[in-house]
Order: C-alpha cells, then sequence, then structure tokens
C-alpha cells in the first residue's frame, strides 16, 4: 500500500531489442500505447524504441537511475535517420575488422549498434581472453570521425547476438523473449533426472541450457511432496523400498517385499522411514 509521503512518478516501459532489457523512460505528457515506437533520450544520445509498457504510475524509489525523458513519436524523418545509422553501423564493422587485423586483434565482431543521429556506434566482439583495444577504438573514431564504443560480450549474450535454432527446434530462447539470463547450476538438471552429459544439457553457447531454469522450482516442490528413492513406505499393496518417481505424473515406483514392482501415486504412500529396505521378520533365537 503507498503512503502520502511516497513519491509518485509517471513512467512509460521502453524496449530497443526484440529481446533486450526493459528501460523506463519519463513520457513527459506524450499519450503513448504499446507498440508505439519513440524517440529517447539516453547517455548515447536520441536513440528509437518501441513502447512495451504502457505509461503508468510507480514509486520513485523503485526507479535506479534518474529518469530520461521520451523526445517524441517517431516521425517519417526519423525513420529516414534510422537507414542512415543502419549503414553506418555497417561501415563500422567493415572499418573495425580491417583495423582489427592490422592490429593483430584476436577479436570476432558480432554486431555494432548507432544512435538516431549517428555521431555515436558501438561494436560487440568476443574474444577468448581480455583484449586491450584502446588502439582500436581511436583508429576506428578517427576513421568514422564519430564517437566509438567497443564492448566485449560473453558467450551467452554472443549467442543472443547471433541467434540461431535450438536443439528443440524453436529459434534461441536468448534471442526470442529472454531479457536477462539466470542463475544456472546442475543441481537444476539433477532435480529433474536429466542426463548430466555436458552435450545433452548445453546450449549453442557452450553453458546450461536457459531451458533448465525454466521447471526447476516446479520439480523442487513436486519432489517435496514425494518419498526420497530409498525410503521404506507403505502402499494399499503392502511396504516395500521406493525404487523411482516421476515429478510429472506424481507416482512412485515401489518394490514390494514379493520383489515385484508397482506405480503408485504419490498420495497413495506413506514414508516410514529413510531406512534401507523393508523390515525384516524377527526370527526367535535358537535353542542350544
Amino acid at each position: 500500500m503507498v503512503t502520502p509521503i511516497e513519491e509518485l512518478r509517471n513512467v512509460v516501459g521502453v524496449r530497443f531489442q526484440r529481446a533486450g532489457k526493459v528501460y523506463y523512460f519519463d513520457p513527459v505528457g506524450i499519450e503513448l500505447e504499446i507498440n508505439d515506437h519513440v524517440v529517447v533520450e539516453t547517455g548515447r544520445g536520441h536513440v528509437m524504441g518501441r513502447v512495451v509498457i504502457a505509461p503508468k504510475q510507480i514509486i520513485a524509489s523503485e526507479l535506479t537511475d534518474p529518469l530520461k525523458p521520451v523526445v517524441r513519436k517517431v516521425t517519417p524523418e526519423d525513420m529516414g535517420q534510422v537507414q542512415e545509422a543502419r549503414q553506418k553501423e555497417q561501415e563500422a564493422l567493415a572499418e573495425c575488422a580491417e583495423l582489427a587485423r592490422k592490429l593483430n586483434l584476436p577479436i570476432k565482431l558480432r554486431g555494432a549498434e548507432s544512435n538516431l543521429n549517428s555521431n555515436y556506434v558501438t561494436v560487440f566482439f568476443s574474444a577468448e581472453g581480455r583484449v586491450d583495444f584502446r588502439q582500436l577504438v581511436r583508429e576506428l573514431a578517427a576513421v568514422l570521425k564519430v564517437r566509438v564504443e567497443l564492448h566485449q560480450v560473453g558467450p551467452r549474450d554472443e549467442t543472443k547476438l547471433l541467434g540461431g535454432i535450438g536443439r528443440c527446434g524453436y529459434p534461441l530462447c536468448c534471442a526470442s523473449f529472454l531479457t536477462e539470463f539466470k542463475p544456472l547450476s546442475i543441481k537444476m538438471a539433477k532435480e529433474q533426472s536429466l542426463s548430466l552429459e555436458p552435450t545433452k544439457i548445453s546450449g549453442m553457447c557452450g553453458r546450461l541450457l536457459c531451458c533448465l531454469g525454466y521447471e526447476a522450482e516446479h520439480y523442487r516442490l513436486m519432489k517435496e511432496k514425494l518419498p526420497p528413492i530409498g525410503g521404506h513406505v507403505t502402499t494399499p499393496m503392502g511396504e516395500g523400498v521406493v525404487t523411482g518417481i516421476n515429478v510429472l505424473k506424481e507416482t512412485a515406483s515401489v518394490q514390494l517385499e514379493s520383489q515385484a514392482v508397482v506405480e503408485v501415486a504419490a498420495a497413495e504412500v506413506t514414508l516410514l522411514d529413510s531406512g534401507e529396505g523393508p523390515k525384516k521378520k524377527s526370527q526367535k533365537p535358537r535353542r542350544t
């Protein structure tokens, strides 16, 4: 609940790339709707983006940076500038590739972005390790006669820029809709009973598949409701030991004392202990 002393700010959410991060801007009274193309002010000059969050109010304390304004809705003249900016990006990539060869820099160019006025260009590249590209920036800026920034990207961001088709047959998640990369771990694959072979749980970037995280929380919560493998349980068919579980079906495979293996709904299984198998019947001591 918002208290009277908490300041509210008018904001609009703008995205610059298809699966890029959403940034907040001050709509400054301009009537905007989702999918409107706008020109906004950024630290790199005027940039064109698309409205993905309609104007709304949020608590000022939730903003991490000072709000920059929306300059205007996109005009036909702006679209002409966009074409010029695309040409400047291609020119920057070509010149950068030539200068990198000249300076013997082991880099791979992955893309470029220019602002609307074509006076600021950012070039993205990947490399095996850290690269001293200061000389490259100076020479590239002198050739292009604009401000130049080089940005080294990691394996995930590199794949996001390049795009592609995943093993599922669909466009890569990172290039389609993921706006940020969340931490992933081998534990997620274990909890989902997936193969731990690197080639089967790694994406095109060589890192763990992003989709490992989609159902990880569901599997974790469901496993809390299922008996552990090896647990001693009782079922409507008798006591036994859990030999496997199926999270999606919410069932457990139980080996009964008769050695028969049955699949039982989790709701019908009661954990007796975390033992090591069915309890053996006690035997009377022999008389000597």
